[in-house]
């Protein structure tokens, strides 16, 4: 599944309101009740199988039993979510959705065309400002971040950073999971290479990823090869560079044949992050509100974990010790998500100029 891609109006007394975290347990038992009279949520674009989605749906069923979940298209993409919005202002039936799960860039367009609902969390103030909107319009739910998947039959040498890919016994052996001309995937593996190499963020980063990957190819590393778990299980592509979360669920896929390493680099570690919002025209905008307030919980952040992708808590979760042990030991050292970056939308948008344009002629490797 891949998901990424109003009027900005002063707000009244009424709506600012609407953007105050719940701050007391009468507040949360009041939103509980409103929830529960509304008695039902309608969800888009959750597929049980992304980020461990299936568990968190069924945490929240088993807390909230009164209230039904109607899930819409669990394969769309955000695009498609925006557009159910759309479709619906005047709907509130059950195609209506209450709550969107969208790409970065999704979260600030869709604010801009008067779409969202604004509305803070009781965590609110645990989650980076880089990763939400001010307003709360949109939050940062949770991210991956670009990994080395390793085949450890083939590579007896686990690299440790970007740098260490150049290295003559990595010959024939390093992948992206996408072509780096259209794969948002492979083009944040580009970027973190440039800023791996101490490239300041966005244009200069992207062109210093360039020229990593054209060192890559010249030396005869780069295989251009559309890279997934069966390829590098076959040893076409013994190293392969993508979300940490793909990884790790591609690890236990191929269940230790052969053996797999994840390994997170040391520098230009750049995280992906998807946002949460409310529709502006919800139905059930009360149980919007309780969903999010489960989903930015411990229990709901840890859901996600459990899934593989690093809930936009992690850290504050890491430092009070909030995390199972059991769920630490099949992820990468915790340590090693402490450098992330997460590249605003400018940074990104100048970066996938710099790289899609580029490619070919700095690098010159026909990904297919």
């Amino acid at each position: 599944m891949f998901k990424f891609t109003g009027k900005v109006l002063s707000l009244s007394a009424v709506a600012l309101m609407a953007t105050s975290a719940i701050s007391s347990a009468q507040s949360m038992d009041e939103l509980v009740a409103a929830a529960k009279a509304e008695g039902q949520l309608t969800t888009i674009a959750l597929p049980h199988d992304w980020c461990g989605y299936g568990a968190v749906i069924d945490g929240f069923k088993a807390k909230y039993p009164e209230i039904t979940i109607n899930e819409l298209n669990p394969d769309a993409g955000s695009g498609d979510e925006i557009e159910a919005i759309k479709a619906n202002k005047d709907n509130k039936g059950p195609q209506a959705p209450d709550v969107i799960d969208v790409g970065l860039s999704f979260g600030p367009t869709a604010k801009a065309d008067g779409l969202l609902m604004p509305y803070k969390v009781s965590t609110w103030d645990s989650i980076p400002d880089s990763a939400k909107d001010a307003e709360g319009y949109w939050t940062g739910d949770y991210y991956g971040v670009l990994a080395m998947m390793v085949n450890k039959d083939l590579v007896k040498e686990v690299p440790a950073d970007w740098a260490d890919l150049l290295k003559p016994e990595y010959a024939n052996a390093v992948a992206l999971a996408g072509d780096p001309r259209a794969s948002n995937q492979a083009i944040q593996a580009v970027y973190a290479a440039g800023l791996s190499s101490g490239a300041a963020a966005g244009e200069a980063a992207g062109t210093a990823g360039l020229d990593f990957f054209k060192k890559l190819n010249a030396a005869g590393n780069f295989v251009p090869v559309i890279g997934k778990p069966a390829t590098l299980a076959q040893g076409q592509t013994p190293i392969l560079i993508n979300w940490d979360y793909n990884a790790l669920a591609g690890r236990d896929t191929l269940n230790g044949n052969p053996p797999v390493d994840v390994v997170v680099p040391k520098t230009g570690v750049v995280a992906g992050v998807y946002v949460q919002a409310i529709s502006a025209y919800a139905p059930h905008p009360n149980a919007a509100k309780l969903w999010l307030e489960y989903l930015y919980s411990d229990e709901g952040q840890i859901g996600w974990l459990k899934g593989y992708c690093h809930p936009i808590r992690f850290n504050d979760l890491a430092k009070n010790g909030k995390i199972p042990e059991d769920v630490l030991a099949k992820l990468p050292p915790a340590a090693s998500y402490e450098a992330a970056v997460f590249p605003t939308l400018d940074e990104q948008g100048k970066a996938k100029e710099a790289i899609t344009k580029n490619w070919d002629a700095v690098v010159g490797a026909n990904v297919q």
